[in-house]
């Protein structure tokens, strides 16, 4: 047996490759812990415990104070300008999509996407409202413009995901919606 050989199997050479293995396995586990802490605190991260569905208590502490504010506001809208007429339901999109809070009636007419310290809205143009979204192209702010642009379309429409920032943000949306499906108010 060759030196280097009789070295690389002695005891002291095992204990320390079992002792690197270790420090790697340990080294592996803090990273984990650490992008998985810091993976938790970023804006736009989804709710995604799938063991209960979100309360207002949870969106809010999850969203914020300011964006909680929006959600309530958009909530009270959709109830104020279509009573009784949508059903809200809590859907679980999967790790990744999180949970989300859909209006539909027979069609989905919005849905809500409550984020770590971000709302955004997700509305389906389907043809009609695609037509109707180009008669208006020039009222809308460039913003939801390109979005709508850069969006591409599907056979049941353009699926729009719309993050609510301002209060300008809020009234867009709201045109959006009321665009797809008039106001029982309007109506």
């Amino acid at each position: 047996m060759s030196y280097t050989a009789g070295i690389l199997q002695s005891p002291d050479v095992e204990k320390m490759g079992s002792a690197v293995a270790y420090a790697r396995r340990i080294h592996r586990k803090l990273d984990e812990e650490e992008s998985n802490m810091n993976h938790a605190r970023q804006i736009g991260d989804r709710i995604s415990d799938k063991s209960s569905r979100p309360d207002e208590r949870i969106v809010s502490e999850w969203m914020g104070p300011e964006v909680f504010q929006h959600w309530v506001e958009l909530r009270s809208w959709i109830e104020a300008s279509y009573p009784g007429l949508f059903a809200p339901d809590w859907i679980y999109g999967g790790k990744k999509r999180g949970w989300s809070l859909r209006y539909k009636k027979t069609k989905a007419f919005c849905t809500l996407l409550p984020a770590y310290r971000l709302l955004s809205v997700l509305v389906v143009l389907g043809r009609a409202e695609r037509e109707k979204f180009e008669a208006r192209r020039y009222s809308w702010t460039p913003q939801l413009v390109k979005l709508y642009d850069e969006t591409r379309a599907y056979p049941d429409g353009k699926w729009l995901t719309v993050p609510i920032l301002s209060e300008d943000d809020m009234h867009e949306v709201t045109e959006l919606m009321s665009m797809k499906r008039p106001t029982l108010a309007s109506g």
